[in-house]
């Protein structure tokens, strides 16, 4: 009993006691993971590689020059066989060759290719753009559900508190009468074991709200998982003003996955561009400017050097190439219509699920509602409870039920506010405007 009085006694003096100067509200806590959170940095990183690769060259709209030179030697035995049947035999004849020279390659059309690609690659780059704001937002909404549920958590702490305090005002009362003959043996056990029972599952509590606490400081990427954070926020407050249909409205224009989503079936389209762009001719410019000796180790030259331009036109198309285009496009039309039936699909799955949160919404509001007025009212008749007992008119386990009464609506009214914020968070992602978390004065739904 003594060691609960002071694992109780520490808890409730650690409660008091200010870990930070700063309060860690929602916002400071989103602009510190934003920063710091390692899923963000890479998936920036990711964006900038595509923003790196969304350039004319990379789609071919430019010509490669290249600057090359080379030396190559021959030592050689020459026999010559002559016409009068007499032959000259040359032994160790070293002939040596040198170059230098520019070369530029271009292609100048090949059917609408390079365009094609050129306009996947921004496509790319904008899938970028579009998978770092999935990400923010992922990250937003998960931090924010644990940023609440460590509220939540705290609350259920401070409620367990106090049902601890109420038990063991009920003990020292059982025990007073009991020493003086007026409550049996029973009555004093009973209470006891109530209030082992409630200091149990404030222990318990005193772990689950250390896992949120170091959950949402993962999710910061703070150096300290265990560093204690002093939220301001000591109630969850859900908005009740949100309205459907301009939930939807938004859904249909900013929810990033079905941005995703469109942008696939304009790869598949670009794709299928490319691919009929091998029905046409291509024309390809060659040119070169360089300087080639040549030293011979026979004959009547010792040296040649030859100093010039190349230059040449190529032009070509694909005649047969055993049916290849043709099945390589028929597959390509495939895929722009498996990416149209995507999308429809994606756009049923975000009605049924703002259906469903919506009414998760809706009826957690209601019991939100309900819930704090029946705290009002275990609340009093715990008090009255409390002073029949006081008064002998009322017996341990009654009074025991009112307490637990109160615990229970108290644990009610929590969850239900709580699973209301859920239901916000949810919907204002699905309809692309979670960032209002971060930028509460300002529509970031394109962020």
């Amino acid at each position: 009993m003594k060691r609960i009085y002071m694992i109780l006694g520490i808890t409730l003096l650690s409660s008091t006691v200010l870990f930070s100067q700063n309060d860690y509200n929602l916002r400071k806590c989103l602009e510190i993971g934003l920063d710091r959170n390692y899923s963000i940095r890479i998936v920036q990183n990711e964006q900038q590689i595509t923003n790196n690769n969304a350039t004319l060259g990379n789609a071919g709209y430019l010509p490669t020059v290249d600057l090359s030179s080379g030396f190559t030697g021959n030592v050689d035995n020459i026999k010559k066989d002559q016409a009068d049947g007499t032959f000259e035999t040359t032994n160790g004849v070293n002939s040596e060759a040198a170059n230098v020279g520019v070369n530029l390659n271009w292609t100048i059309f090949d059917g609408f290719g390079i365009q094609a690609e050129y306009a996947r690659l921004k496509e790319l780059q904008q899938m970028g753009e579009l998978n770092t704001r999935l990400t923010i937002e992922d990250f937003v909404a998960n931090l924010a559900s644990e940023y609440y549920n460590l509220i939540r958590q705290k609350i259920r702490l401070k409620n367990l508190r106090s049902a601890v305090a109420l038990s063991k005002e009920r003990l020292r009362i059982v025990e007073e009468r009991y020493y003086i003959g007026s409550m049996s043996r029973l009555d004093l056990q009973q209470a006891k074991v109530d209030f082992n029972a409630d200091s149990s599952q404030l222990i318990t509590q005193l772990e689950t709200v250390h896992t949120s606490r170091t959950r949402l400081n993962q999710l910061m990427a703070l150096d300290n998982v265990e560093q204690e954070l002093h939220i301001p926020d000591s109630l969850i407050t859900p908005n009740p003003f949100l309205d459907e249909a301009e939930l939807w409205n938004h859904t249909m224009t900013n929810n990033v996955s079905l941005l995703i989503s469109q942008k696939d079936r304009s790869l598949s389209e670009i794709d299928y561009k490319k691919l009929k762009s091998r029905n046409y001719p291509y024309v390809k410019l060659n040119a070169g400017y360089g300087y080639t000796a040549n030293w011979y180790g026979t004959g009547s030259t010792d040296l040649q050097k030859r100093l010039g331009l190349n230059y040449g036109v190529t032009v070509g198309i694909s005649i047969f190439d055993g049916f290849n285009r043709r099945r390589e496009q028929r597959n390509a039309r495939i895929q722009i219509k498996n990416q149209e039936l995507r999308l429809e699909e994606l756009e049923l799955g975000l009605k049924t699920d703002m259906s469903n949160f919506w009414m998760a919404y809706k009826n957690n509001l209601e019991l939100w509602k309900l819930e704090k007025e029946n705290l009002i009212v275990a609340q009093e008749n715990y008090s009255i409870a409390l002073e029949r007992y006081k008064l002998g008119e009322l017996s341990g386990i009654e009074l025991r039920e009112a307490q637990n009464s109160l615990l229970e609506a108290e644990e009610r009214q929590s969850i239900a506010e709580y699973n209301t914020k859920l239901c916000e968070i949810s919907l204002l992602q699905l309809s692309g405007q979670i960032l209002t978390y971060l930028y509460p004065e300002e529509d970031k739904a394109s962020y």
